[in-house]
């Protein structure tokens, strides 16, 4: 089973499973989801939940329609929303005694390297301090307009970088069926989908919820997302009481199989798109300690060429520029310089600021 192989698992939560069709807040249905993640955690799980919401919870705060909101109008709507959403969150996670965090992302926060770089280490330190990330679209400043289901994509855009296994998005349906379910009685559940081929792409349902929108299409174009990064991905139902349970136990849902895996991945990410914008000379020592998967470290780079920001892609080189990795460094150029051969321990002192140990941390890093 899919989720119970999973250690880290991206859960993506729509608005109408938050407030039904009368405007009243689902508190029992999150009181249960709140058990699910209870049970993933104590099963060593780790869990991020992408939630929708805030401008529902905004409109409703406010007595206001969603409908023919303006961009303005939308995104400070959103800022009055986002409280509600958490103060929501933390009021029935406390119950099971969860603790919460809020990270707010838009998608060039996942795109680009370096902001991406940061949000995966921003995970990792909430994980380590025994804290579950709450994520939503930073819609308060969205620059474009606001589409109603594009959690969908961010969803699958923070499985990527977050090197999660697994992502569920909770909706309401049950999946990808094969003809529209709510016009066709006999339409079947699609179990696997190992392939988003032109078949795939029609059965996709056009309908719009009351509070949330895209529909079947965005969740699509986050399978594949999921499917390029290594990660499973689930369409399940999510307004039934203990939806994760409910996966665990029937298996009722639709599951996306990727097609690579999450480390060929991984590494297709760091090496592609992208030119090395820079050299590191490094020393025998540290050629075999990354032959032995450490991270690459200030002491053991003799020499640098090029100029190159934190978070650019670079080579790493011997003496006789032979090329051994390449990866995403975490200072630009200028630092490495002043770095360069000094103990870990001493860069804050060199720098006069405190910054990462690893020039090149290993999870960031590609042996050729």
């Amino acid at each position: 089973m899919y989720l119970n192989n999973s250690k880290q698992i991206v859960i993506k939560i729509g608005s109408s499973l938050l407030i039904d069709y009368k405007k009243n807040i689902r508190k029992e249905w999150l009181l249960n989801f709140a058990k699910d993640i209870k049970e993933l955690i104590k099963n060593k799980k780790r869990v991020i939940i992408v939630s929708s919401g805030a401008i529902a919870l905004g409109c409703k705060k406010l007595n206001i329609s969603k409908k023919n909101l303006k961009l303005d109008k939308s995104q400070a709507v959103a800022s009055i929303g986002q409280i509600e959403l958490m103060n929501l969150f933390n009021e029935i996670f406390k119950k099971s005694k969860l603790n919460l965090s809020q990270i707010l992302l838009t998608l060039e926060d996942t795109e680009i390297r370096r902001r991406a770089i940061n949000a995966k280490r921003t995970f990792d330190n909430l994980f380590d301090l025994g804290f579950i990330p709450l994520v939503n679209e930073n819609d308060s400043i969205a620059t474009s307009e606001i589409k109603y289901g594009d959690n969908d994509r961010l969803a699958s855009r923070v499985a990527q970088i977050s090197g999660s296994d697994c992502l569920i998005l909770l909706s309401d349906v049950d999946g990808l069926f094969d003809a529209n379910p709510k016009l066709n009685k006999k339409a079947k559940l699609i179990n696997n989908v190992k392939e988003i081929n032109t078949n795939i792409e029609n059965y996709i349902s056009k309908n719009i919820s009351e509070h949330g929108t895209g529909g079947m299409k965005t969740k699509i174009e986050a399978a594949k997302i999921c499917q390029i990064s290594g990660c499973y991905m689930a369409i399940a139902n999510g307004l039934i009481d203990r939806p994760i349970n409910n996966i665990i136990q029937n298996n009722n849902c639709t599951w996306f199989l990727p097609k690579v895996s999450k480390l060929d991945a991984r590494k297709k990410w760091i090496i592609s798109s992208i030119s090395p914008k820079g050299e590191l000379i490094i020393d025998e020592g540290a050629i075999q300690a990354l032959k032995r998967g450490k991270s690459l470290l200030a002491a053991g780079i003799k020499s640098i060429n090029g100029k190159f920001n934190k978070g650019d892609h670079v080579k790493i080189l011997d003496k006789n520029m032979n090329e051994h990795a390449r990866g995403l460094s975490s200072f630009n150029s200028d630092e490495i310089v002043r770095i360069k051969g000094q103990h870990s321990s001493k860069i804050s002192e060199v720098l006069g600021y405190v910054s990462k140990s690893e020039v090149i941390h290993k999870d960031d890093m590609v042996e050729i």
